[in-house]
């Protein structure tokens, strides 16, 4: 089999990796980009979470073979240049986070809702984030993060 080649957070890569591979593990364990977690394995919980092409994917059961050719962008990538993304910043400014663990994932889906509808609505917001489960609970949090980012970074 050809090498697949995708760019990954704008750097273009190479790999002999096998193409049934769940994109998460080569993510994780050939590029070391550990930000994209791994949580239930069949696509449910949404840590894992990237973008592939634009959209929102569950890299735990999106093989590698799907993203050839494709832009891929993981959480260190959402915000080149060492400053945060919008999101980042109102998750901050929220205190979203208890655990942690389901947060990568939570802001690569908030970022493709924010890049369809610039200022979403609550229920907007809750159809695209019901996909992503945060066991901590900080649905409230998440919901005035997206909406801080949304607003320029006002409450």
């Amino acid at each position: 089999m050809p090498p697949i080649q995708l760019v990954v957070n704008g750097k273009r890569r190479t790999t002999d990796t096998d193409p049934s591979t769940p994109l998460l593990w080569f993510l994780r364990e050939e590029l070391g980009l550990t930000a994209t977690k791994y949580g239930c394995g069949i696509a449910v919980c949404g840590a894992c979470t990237v973008h592939l092409g634009g959209e929102a994917v569950r890299s735990c059961v999106t093989p590698l073979a799907r993203a050839a050719g494709k832009q891929v962008t993981t959480l260190e990538g959402l915000a080149p240049g060492g400053r945060l993304h919008p999101l980042q910043q109102a998750w901050i400014d929220e205190q979203v986070p208890q655990c942690g663990y389901c947060q990568a994932g939570q802001i690569m889906s908030a970022a493709v809702l924010l890049a369809k509808v610039p200022r979403p609505t609550d229920a907007q917001i809750d159809t695209v984030m019901a996909g992503n489960l945060c066991r901590c609970g900080t649905y409230g949090r998440i919901r005035r993060a997206i909406h801080r980012a949304a607003n320029g970074g006002k409450p």
